[in-house]
């Protein structure tokens, strides 16, 4: 995954998804991290959230979301990459 600071990626989020409310963006965001380094899992296969898949989406790791095992190349919050 590629470490992004939570308002790096508001920003980066809501200036191709316009409709968002960046506030709540970063609450739901900082929420998943919050979640995240609690232990947060996956209801389907029990692995750890991903934390901004979770914010946008529902919570769920990163393969159950997008079906992908492949993460490189997508973000997430720089203060849980390693958990």
């Amino acid at each position: 995954m590629i470490p992004i600071s939570i308002n790096d990626f508001v920003k980066k989020y809501c200036k191709t998804n316009p409709n968002q409310n960046p506030e709540q963006l970063k609450k739901r965001l900082q929420e998943a991290v919050k979640d995240k380094k609690n232990g947060a899992t996956c209801s389907n296969c029990g692995e750890a959230i991903w934390a901004v898949g979770s914010a946008i989406g529902y919570y769920s790791c990163f393969t159950c979301l997008t079906g992908d095992a492949d993460s490189s190349g997508d973000y997430e919050i720089d203060e849980v990459c390693w958990f």
